[in-house]
């Protein structure tokens, strides 16, 4: 009896934690981006016409970035780059949009396979081998005095997968997976208790 209330208690757990979890998480983003512009379109049309409307913030971000967007892809498109220039000649921006600017174009540009390619790697020594995410090609200075092709690779923590380490591969020491980004996040996430399984492999991260 014992063992079969400690099978439900432990199949329960593995359903109510995650779920929980996961809605603390969106509640949380939820609030933060509703709290960006509903916050003050709210206390105006509470005061006007008493009454709140839940998530407006939210709808009005969206609707701003879908605007954005158009206007970049269609009136602005041969300006991008001068507007670019301009955002980072600004003091104190100089030093944070193009280092975001950059990053988020590697993520979501269909070009670049950044942290598409899953690869092993022998780190932190020879004969240890961890899974890493190749994050682009090194810089040339890097190549010219090692003497050889490098991949830049990206080694995170179990866990804590928004941390890890940047190594510097020469090419030919890399074995490349064909298990997908997002199965070898996995069992990141999961510190090796989920294995990369057969499905799924054509999924992008």
């Amino acid at each position: 009896m014992f063992n079969r209330l400690k099978k439900y208690f432990v199949a329960g757990i593995l359903v109510v934690l995650p779920l929980s979890i996961s809605i603390y998480i969106l509640l949380i983003f939820f609030r933060f981006a509703d709290g960006i512009l509903g916050k003050f379109i709210n206390n105006y049309i509470g005061e006007k016409l008493n009454f709140y409307i839940p998530g407006l913030g939210l709808v009005l971000a969206v609707l701003i970035i879908l605007i954005v967007g158009f206007l970049v892809s269609h009136l602005f498109k041969k300006r991008i780059k001068t507007i670019d220039r301009f955002l980072g000649s600004l003091p104190f921006l100089k030093y944070i949009y193009p280092l975001l600017k950059q990053t988020l174009e590697l993520i979501f540009s269909k070009e670049h396979a950044a942290f598409k390619k899953v690869v092993l790697v022998e780190f932190p020594r020879k004969g240890i081998w961890s899974v890493g995410f190749i994050s682009g090609e090194c810089f040339p200075e890097a190549e010219l005095k090692t003497g050889s092709r490098l991949e830049n690779v990206y080694v995170p923590l179990a866990l804590s997968p928004a941390t890890g380490f940047i190594i510097l591969v020469p090419r030919d020491e890399l074995i490349h997976l064909d298990t997908s980004a997002k199965e070898a996040m996995k069992l990141i996430l999961t510190a090796g208790i989920i294995n990369p399984g057969k499905e799924d492999k054509k999924d992008a991260f």
